[in-house]
């Protein structure tokens, strides 16, 4: 079975694919797009994180953050809403 690089690796070279789209324009049009799709990959881990039952505070403890700091940043992105529309 082949070994994958670690994720840290594959990022750098993400990084390194981005910054070498020569047409500004579309090199900002990728970035932001991989920005969306890492906010969006980052909401379903604090999700999933909080699903596994870890608290606000070992998620804060990952961004320099206090407890009460990670639930505004993350609690209104993380949570699904309730109730009808």
């Amino acid at each position: 079975m082949a070994k994958h690089p670690a994720p840290h690796k594959r990022l750098a070279r993400a990084v390194v694919a981005l910054q070498s789209i020569d047409d500004p324009i579309a090199r900002l049009d990728a970035v932001r797009a991989a920005r969306e799709e890492f906010e969006s990959l980052e909401r379903d881990a604090v999700a999933a994180c909080r699903a596994a039952g870890h608290t606000w505070t070992d998620i804060g403890a990952r961004y320099g953050l206090s407890r009460q700091g990670a639930q505004q940043r993350f609690r209104h992105r993380s949570t699904p809403p309730t109730g009808p529309p």
